[in-house]
């Protein structure tokens, strides 16, 4: 029995592991021996070194293989190792002094103002009370930055129509006090009277049309359908409008503690992956409007 099939069966009898973790396994530990094979006179698995692990890691980086999916079959190899040295089977783990590439930062998605313009200005979402709710939900996530949690656990008595704010309980139940501006006031009160002719046992502000509670499923659905009436971005979610939030901040000039306050950030640090969208705003005006760009 070759090293890798003894390895598979070792995992698939463990029963912690997915048939889809385990195929990953499979087809990382693979990739390896073929990469030995190919590049260093057929040496076995058994056999590998530092050395070889490193120029598999080199090519696969060359070949524009993600830092991400670089270190999963960095880990992949580590965990095979691993069991070797537990059967007995090799006396070190090659994959021990290598450094893991790092993942490359993903920049938040968000829409931009003249499409989020376009959204809650000339999208018609119905007069009724769906169509008042919807576009509560797209002006309140968008217009306050709040969590969808925060957005489905938010009741009538947070909302202070005479300072224009909302009272929020976020993570580890820090509250924070968010202000709106007048449209979204009109849009509450608007939604609320209608809300008031459904049959509710709940204070919460959004409920169903039958007066149930709000859940994350019918949020999604609601952004989702109406972002892609005016944004292609590949990802349509609650959160996408509280990167929006930030991201229109900061660009107008909002300051970054402001915004860190308003989203209830417990730290500066996650704020300030916000101010990379707007630097490569700059990037892409700077590139197309200067001459010696």
């Amino acid at each position: 029995m070759d090293l890798i099939t003894h390895f598979v069966g070792y995992i698939k009898n463990e029963k912690r592991y997915s048939s889809n973790t385990v195929l990953a396994y499979f087809n990382d530990i693979s990739q390896f021996s073929e990469f030995l094979i190919k590049n260093f006179a057929r040496i076995e698995l058994k056999n590998a070194s530092f050395r070889h692990v490193r120029s598999w890691i080199v090519s696969l980086m060359e070949n524009s293989i993600e830092a991400r999916s670089v270190n999963r079959k960095l880990s992949s190899l580590n965990t095979f190792y691993k069991f070797l040295i537990r059967e007995k089977i090799v006396k070190f783990n090659p994959t021990e002094k290598i450094i893991p590439p790092k993942n490359k930062k993903r920049l938040p998605i968000f829409i931009e103002e003249k499409q989020m313009l376009n959204l809650t200005t000339n999208i018609d979402f119905g007069n009724g009370f769906i169509g008042l709710r919807n576009k509560l939900v797209i002006t309140l996530l968008y217009g306050t930055g709040i969590r969808l949690s925060e957005l489905i656990s938010l009741k009538i008595e947070d909302i202070d129509f005479y300072e224009n704010s909302i009272k929020v309980l976020g993570k580890r139940n820090k509250e924070r006090i968010i202000p709106f501006g007048n449209q979204l006031k009109i849009e509450l009160k608007q939604y609320i009277i209608e809300r008031a002719k459904v049959n509710s046992k709940t204070n919460n502000v959004f409920v169903t049309e039958k007066g149930l509670s709000f859940y994350p499923k019918l949020v999604y659905r609601i952004v989702t359908h109406y972002i892609g009436m005016v944004a292609t971005v590949e990802k349509k979610s609650p959160h996408v409008l509280r990167h929006t939030f930030a991201t229109h901040l900061l660009n107008n000039g909002a300051d970054l503690n402001a915004i860190k306050e308003l989203l209830g950030h417990a730290n500066l640090a996650a704020t300030q992956v916000y101010t990379h969208n707007s630097f490569e705003k700059l990037r892409n005006i700077y590139k197309k409007t200067h001459p010696r760009a």
